[in-house]
């Protein structure tokens, strides 16, 4: 660490970019799991906090800070912040399925429709080609059908509903085995930051997510 911590009495807020790695739980504590603040110095954790959530499966961008005021500006519905991800599921999304996740699809089991979302396909396979990314506690089951679809694209919401995404591509006919965030607004995933390792966020980053976020009252 290059330089002292300082504390929300000092009044400077701190930003950091954590690429959170599978098998941690977005929490300050669990008593089943490990957490996400257990990636930082121990004397950080009862002052920071992670911003909005991500599954104990899911990986990538999360931010983390001591400024309350964050969490509320960019998880609040009306400010529409883009959080792009990268999926890779069982089955296929034909013409027909990115209309309707264009338009707004409801969150499979759940009744909410969804705010329009973009989808890009990337890459469609079958299960054969990517048995060494399967979570391996369920391999067995879905190597029983190896010639099955698998579709892998970005999926960008603007909304953090409670597994939003899976929600979504469920309701499609997909079942996702790999999800990654890769960037909140105008942020991006840092390329170089290895997972489960944090770095500070410049004034700049922070208003990639948040424009004019320093200038608001």
């Amino acid at each position: 660490m290059n330089r002292p911590y300082l504390f929300l009495s000092d009044k400077i807020m701190h930003y950091y970019m954590l690429n959170k790695p599978a098998g941690y739980v977005t929490a300050r504590r669990d008593e089943s799991h490990q957490v996400v603040m257990d990636l930082f110095p121990e004397e950080w954790r009862d002052v920071l906090h992670p911003v909005g959530r991500l599954d104990i499966d899911t990986v990538g961008l999360l931010l983390v800070t001591d400024d309350g005021r964050l969490d509320n500006r960019i998880m609040q519905p009306t400010c529409h912040v883009e959080k792009c991800y990268r999926f890779k599921a069982f089955g296929d999304l034909d013409e027909a399925d990115l209309v309707r996740l264009g338009e707004g699809i409801p969150l499979y089991g759940n009744g909410h429709i969804a705010c329009p979302a973009k989808t890009e396909i990337e890459a469609r396979c079958r299960v054969a080609d990517v048995e060494t990314l399967l979570p391996p506690a369920k391999r067995e089951r879905w190597m029983k059908n190896p010639t099955g679809s698998v579709v892998m694209g970005k999926l960008t919401v603007t909304e953090g509903k409670r597994h939003q995404v899976k929600l979504m591509l469920h309701s499609a006919g997909c079942h996702v085995f790999y999800l990654e965030r890769l960037s909140l607004g105008e942020l991006s995933l840092d390329p170089t930051l290895p997972r489960g390792k944090w770095r500070e966020l410049t004034r700049e980053e922070v208003e990639l997510v948040c424009p004019g976020y320093f200038n608001e009252d």
